[in-house]
């Protein structure tokens, strides 16, 4: 990888709290991300809920109905948690304020640390879209999206065994399977309301299985890696 260039990383929350907190994965990323710093490389990390804001969103829907406003709301604190988590855990290498607003950026722009953690800003979207409004802010063209799928797929692949993974696509391809609205329940790829920000910034985004660190690797070094290519 080029020394000085900066990777904005959407990182899913199942990846990091699949059920319970996966110490292993974040050990492993961590070695990988640090390898990459020491090539001269910056991080913009932006976590995800995980289960850990499903699991508070059903328990709030078995007690009294909840409306699609809290359900960000208990989405985006799970996702401020897991940021915390990633900033203490690359407390040597990460800039100590994590970023909330991708609206207001004045830490992040005096930031000399190779890393910096954002999560959660409002209801109506996810973290994917914090990711892709940082990229555009710093110029970033690319964003890779670590999740637990290999391919985004034509159809969902749990419900028809014909589903045909995708290896390269355009937005507007995408969109078509996704839709162009962001629901906090949705099981979507890439976040509907990031796709349009991307396709309109021409933003490309790369979808990888996060638990395969070692394709992860193959991307950030540029070589022949399984994932879907947006743009």
């Amino acid at each position: 990888m080029n020394n000085n260039k900066m990777v904005v990383v959407s990182l899913g929350g199942s990846l990091i709290v699949p059920d319970v907190i996966d110490w292993k994965f974040v050990k492993n990323f961590k070695k990988i991300i640090e390898t990459e710093i020491a090539r001269g490389c910056r991080f913009i990390i932006v976590t995800g809920g995980g289960k850990t804001a499903r699991k508070y969103i059903e328990a709030s829907g078995k007690i009294d109905s909840i409306d699609a406003e809290d359900k960000d709301w208990i989405g985006i604190h799970a996702t401020r948690m897991n940021a915390h988590f990633m900033r203490t855990v690359f407390k040597k290498h990460a800039h100590p304020i994590i970023n909330t607003n991708p609206f207001d950026l004045e830490s992040f722009l005096t930031a000399k640390e190779p890393i910096l953690v954002a999560a959660g800003y409002r209801p109506g979207n996810s973290t994917d879209y914090i990711s892709v409004l940082l990229a555009k802010h710093f110029e970033v063209k690319k964003v890779v999206n670590l999740s637990n799928i290999d391919y985004v797929c034509d159809k969902d692949p749990k419900k028809f065994k014909d589903a045909k993974k995708i290896k390269e696509m355009s937005w507007q391809e995408f969109q078509k399977i996704v839709g162009d609205k962001w629901d906090p329940g949705l099981n979507a790829p890439f976040d509907p309301v990031a796709s349009k920000v991307a396709a309109k910034e021409g933003i490309e985004v790369t979808i990888l299985n996060g638990k395969k660190l070692s394709n992860f690797r193959k991307y950030l070094d540029g070589e022949k890696f399984a994932g879907t290519i947006i743009k």
